[in-house]
């Protein structure tokens, strides 16, 4: 059974998430924001090609700090996007919810520094 929090409640978990990044992690976030969301969009979904009953429980948007180059000042800065609803579907517990949050943030901060889907499912953040 899905375990639901409120909104401030979820919001606390990331943050929690986030206080353990290590210090060298979290100074490259602070120009990335974090931003909390019910749901995926459609677009959103099919950027990552997931269909629109498929879940999806983060996105890093942006260009990676290892491709960042002075030829990509123009482009939007980067965003994570945590979905609470796909996020509170997976867990079955008020640990798994913590878990998954602190797995999720992981996921889509590896992307940030460069890192793929196999990289990132080698580290265990898949």
């Amino acid at each position: 059974m899905p375990c639901h929090v409120g909104k401030v409640e979820f919001e606390r978990l990331v943050e929690a998430a986030i206080a353990t990044l290590p210090p060298m992690v979290a100074e490259h976030l602070e120009r990335v924001p974090i931003e909390i969301r019910n749901r995926p969009t459609p677009k959103q979904l099919k950027s990552v090609g997931l269909g629109s009953r498929d879940l999806l429980l983060g996105l890093y948007v942006g260009t990676s700090l290892a491709d960042q180059s002075v030829q990509h000042d123009y482009e939007l800065p980067s965003v994570i996007f945590l979905f609470q609803e796909d996020i509170e579907l997976v867990s079955d517990s008020p640990e798994q919810l913590k878990e998954e949050i602190r797995t999720t943030v992981l996921h889509e901060v590896g992307h940030h520094f460069g890192l793929d889907e196999d990289q990132l499912d080698a580290l265990g953040y898949a």
